[in-house]
């Protein structure tokens, strides 16, 4: 057991010193994945990736800011919920205002994240309630508001089935090999998901703001005698954690499920604890965190595929599979830092 923990404990050490090498390698087994894998297995795990990355990239920001937000499942699950609620309510397969009813879930759907997340902010910046207690309270709400409200809507906890979002085929590229039917012929909250990606690096590693909000998870006393309200940059990195969470949550339920499942786990099932151990294993990088997203979803699509050909394995157990990976990725890949501050309340002027 101890020559174990030894060799766990190089390997993460080896691993944490050559960040660029252990980038090469991630990406590498991306790229084994999409030779060996069938078309359908990939296509799979891009959609599947969706919720995972665009949540994890959001609690990115609300952790780096020092507001631990564990409350990401919650968001996915009122941002997936009101988003098919909406396009029912609009019309499924309508317009309003020449827009498509299903953009206008997608931007319902990111709204209600975003006032559940400003509540969230309330509570633990304002009210310095604890941040941990707040994210549980958060999930636990929408665990059971979404399917309060569908019964009383669809008198089922599970939504009515919807229209989905249509693949966007760009011509030309989309003939390209592998990448073609991946990238360019492929479903808009794919593109949300990459441009979230993107975005999010850039944000946080080449703006003032981005600075702002390292620095506010850091050294927040430092911040604030540099003049920044740190009340503020915290509230705008929560608030952000919304705009992605509904993204995800919206973008999944729109182009992916076309329904909402309140039984249960709901149809969230669990992704939005998968982000947060997205990001942990990203160490808070928004594109290592769109790397991981597609491990475990990868694995995810893997439980369906083996569900689907008939293989005799217990479906309880085959349902375990991105959730175990979980534990084994953390486990092999630890040690990453929390910021200084995370968690930590902060009221300006503090000594």
């Amino acid at each position: 057991m101890l020559t174990m923990r030894k060799r766990l404990g190089r390997a993460r050490d080896t691993l944490a010193a050559n960040p660029t090498a252990t980038a090469v390698g991630i990406f590498g087994l991306v790229l084994l994945f999409l030779v060996a894998t069938p078309a359908s297995w990939q296509t799979s795990t891009l959609r599947l990736a969706v919720p995972i990355a665009l949540a994890a990239i959001g609690g990115i920001f609300a952790e780096k800011s020092g507001v631990i937000n564990i409350g990401i499942e919650g968001l996915l699950i009122v941002s997936a919920f009101s988003s098919i609620i909406a396009v029912h309510r609009l019309g499924d397969g309508g317009a309003t205002m020449g827009l498509s009813n299903l953009w206008w879930g997608l931007l319902i759907g990111v709204l209600v994240s975003v006032v559940v997340a400003l509540v969230f902010a309330v509570v633990c910046i304002d009210f310095k309630a604890d941040q941990i207690i707040a994210g549980l309270a958060i999930w636990l709400i929408s665990l059971g508001l979404a399917p309060f409200v569908s019964r009383i809507v669809f008198g089922s906890p599970n939504t009515a089935g919807i229209s989905r979002f249509g693949n966007v085929t760009i011509p030309g590229l989309s003939e390209l090999p592998i990448l073609g039917y991946l990238l360019f012929d492929t479903e808009p909250q794919v593109y949300l998901m990459l441009a979230g990606a993107l975005g999010g690096w850039f944000l946080l590693t080449r703006t003032t703001f981005g600075r702002w909000v390292v620095a506010s998870g850091e050294n927040p006393k430092a911040l604030d005698t540099a003049g920044v309200d740190v009340r503020k940059v915290r509230y705008a990195a929560v608030l952000l954690s919304g705009v992605f969470a509904g993204l995800g949550g919206a973008g999944f339920a729109l182009g992916t499920l076309g329904t909402f499942a309140g039984g249960g786990d709901t149809a969230i099932n669990g992704r939005g604890f998968i982000a947060i151990a997205t990001y942990l294993l990203a160490n808070y990088h928004p594109v290592g965190a769109l790397l991981g997203s597609f491990l475990f979803a990868g694995l995810n699509s893997l439980q369906t595929a083996l569900q689907s050909a008939g293989y005799a394995i217990p479906t309880e157990l085959i349902r375990t599979l991105p959730h175990m990976s979980v534990i084994v990725v953390l486990v092999l890949v630890g040690r990453t830092r929390l910021p200084d501050a995370a968690g930590e309340h902060y009221e300006s002027g503090e000594d």
